[in-house]
């Protein structure tokens, strides 16, 4: 096996400091010049081991004064299930409703926009083909915990009261709801979760440090002849929130 990286080795000994109670929640940590000569390691080694920890939540790092052990944060429990698309309404808000959590999000809808080489490929059409992309902010009591990005092809919408996620009479409702009014059923979705860094704007939308760990989840959703008709980016801060998966069993 291939020796981790020194900054790597570092992290680990921080982070079991924090685990035995030797440094608690709320406590300063020696500075980096005196971390590095107790680990013989250089600075630049200490600061990508604080990083890291400070991406993960375990470290906070306040300008003009050093880094901290962060204090414990609740983390919101976020369900992925096929049952939350079956009460109607917006499955978010439905979500923070039993979480007993006030649910909201602002929005930015573009219509007309051509599907680039990824999207395209997530949605079986060409590339440069006309999409409704929809950016999303989602909120749980007014403070952000969710970001996606929705892509639709204008070919099954276009000209019709659906068109727009969130405007018409079936505004703000799930992509099954919302399908099911132009008689498109939607029968399933593949949901692929990937851990990642944040880019400098999710972090900036999500109030996290750059470079905070978050869940990537592209999820699709197909029509029941296999037909994709939505597909969507969705960003989760892994500090802030879990993830649960929901699976149904099949009695019959």
């Amino acid at each position: 096996m291939p020796e981790q990286p020194p900054y790597l080795v570092v992290a680990e000994r921080f982070r079991q400091r924090i685990a035995d109670g030797e440094w608690s929640p709320g406590d300063r940590l020696p500075s980096r010049a005196r971390l590095a000569e107790e680990y013989d390691v250089g600075d630049n080694v200490v600061r990508r081991a604080q990083e890291l920890l400070i991406a993960q939540g375990l470290l906070e790092g306040r300008a003009g004064s050093g880094t901290y052990v962060a204090e414990p944060r609740e983390r919101l429990r976020m369900v992925r299930s096929s049952m939350r698309e079956e009460s109607g309404g917006s499955p978010f808000r439905s979500d923070m409703a039993g979480l007993n959590r006030h649910g909201s999000w602002e929005h930015r809808t573009e219509a007309k926009v051509p599907a680039p080489t990824e999207i395209a490929g997530r949605l079986g059409i060409a590339e440069g083909d006309l999409c409704v992309r929809t950016a999303y902010e989602y909120l749980a009591d007014g403070k952000p915990v969710q970001l996606s990005t929705s892509w639709e092809p204008y070919s099954i919408t276009g000209g019709t009261i659906v068109v727009l996620p969130e405007g018409g009479p079936h505004a703000g409702r799930g992509v099954v709801e919302r399908m099911a009014a132009i008689d498109v059923r939607v029968t399933h979705a593949v949901e692929q979760p990937e851990p990642r860094q944040a880019t400098a704007e999710e972090a900036h939308l999500l109030g996290v440090p750059k470079g905070a760990l978050v869940t990537h989840i592209r999820r699709t959703y197909f029509s029941e002849d296999g037909r994709p008709v939505e597909t969507a980016d969705i960003v989760i801060p892994a500090a802030h929130c879990e993830i649960v998966y929901e699976v149904p069993i099949d009695k019959s």
